[in-house]
């Protein structure tokens, strides 16, 4: 790696930083993400004070921060058709894929697996250019535990379009998802802002300093043990309905990580938690008419419905 590569930063923590974790206040003065800042720890190339840190340590005012910052490491599309990834629907403008567990919407430092963009590649499926490289023509996203309905643009008007449809809200996204006990009310919007949880990498809780976050939800179906929800989101925050749904004390079945009782998850043999993008609806970004997709329940989502439904 040449020097041209690597930034040398350094900086004095400021007051309002006090307090902080290291890699918090890394991510904040510098720029790069909380997860890189993390990276950035770990490998050794921070200093607090002249001390190399852990990334739990807290900072105070007028302590020095220094980093030796590397070029960010770049991820490519690799084309790879990925098992039980099916195209719903498909013009000279977008695609729309059904998307199974395991994979995510396109590749990222630190994840090497199936994704959607390279699932298109690998079925000769081109897609727009515009966007950063490794997620051109990605307009949303999913999470990798999450499965169901993604719109993708190929051409640059349809990315241009859809772009600005999802930050507008203009997008219907509905999701089922079956939580745990029965919420009350049965039907009810949670509006609380998201952030990066303070003390565990890769998950989010709802705090006051974070972005703003809307969920809407209906029962479906009450059962002895848990609920099936219908979910819209106004907003599109990373885990948004896994973690509001925590919030309210009713985590979606089968996800630990957000609450979720592992005996329940084992009862009904559930390995992540049960939430599907079951339906996408949009105005189609040439002829301008409303456009709507459906998606069935995978089946491991089917079976452990099907079991609470026995178990009421």
């Amino acid at each position: 790696m040449s020097d041209d590569d690597v930034q040398q930063r350094s900086v004095y923590v400021p007051e309002g930083l006090t307090g902080e974790r290291v890699d918090v206040a890394l991510a904040r003065l510098f720029g790069v993400s909380r997860t890189r800042a993390g990276e950035l720890v770990a490998e050794g190339l921070v200093s607090l004070d002249g001390v190399p840190p852990i990334k739990s340590e807290r900072v105070r005012a007028g302590m020095l921060l220094e980093a030796t910052i590397p070029a960010p490491r770049r991820a490519v599309v690799v084309p790879t058709e990925v098992e039980g990834m099916s195209i719903v629907y498909q013009d000279e403008d977008i695609v729309v894929v059904d998307k199974p567990i395991g994979v995510a919407a396109h590749p990222g430092v630190g994840w090497d697996g199936p994704t959607v963009s390279g699932h298109l590649a690998g079925v000769g499926v081109r897609i727009s250019t515009s966007g950063a490289p490794e997620r051109q023509g990605i307009v949303q996203r999913l999470d990798v535990g999450t499965s169901g309905l993604m719109v993708v643009a190929k051409s640059e008007r349809a990315y241009s379009v859809l772009k600005q449809a999802f930050r507008d809200r203009a997008v219907d996204k509905t999701y089922h998802a079956l939580v745990q006990g029965h919420p009350d009310p049965h039907t009810g919007t949670i509006d609380a802002p998201i952030a990066r949880h303070p003390k565990h990498d890769f998950k989010f809780t709802v705090r006051s300093d974070g972005r703003a976050s809307i969920t809407h939800y209906d029962t479906l179906e009450a059962h002895r043990y848990a609920s099936l929800l219908t979910i819209k989101l106004e907003t599109g925050r990373t885990h948004q309905i896994r973690v509001h749904m925590s919030a309210i004390k009713h985590p979606c079945v089968g996800d630990p990580l957000y609450g979720a009782d592992p005996v329940l998850a084992r009862r009904v043999g559930l390995d992540r938690q049960w939430l599907h993008a079951v339906r996408l609806g949009f105005e189609h970004p040439t002829t301008r008419e409303y456009v709507e997709f459906e998606s069935p329940y995978p089946a491991d989502l089917q079976h452990a419905l099907d079991v609470v439904r026995d178990l009421s």
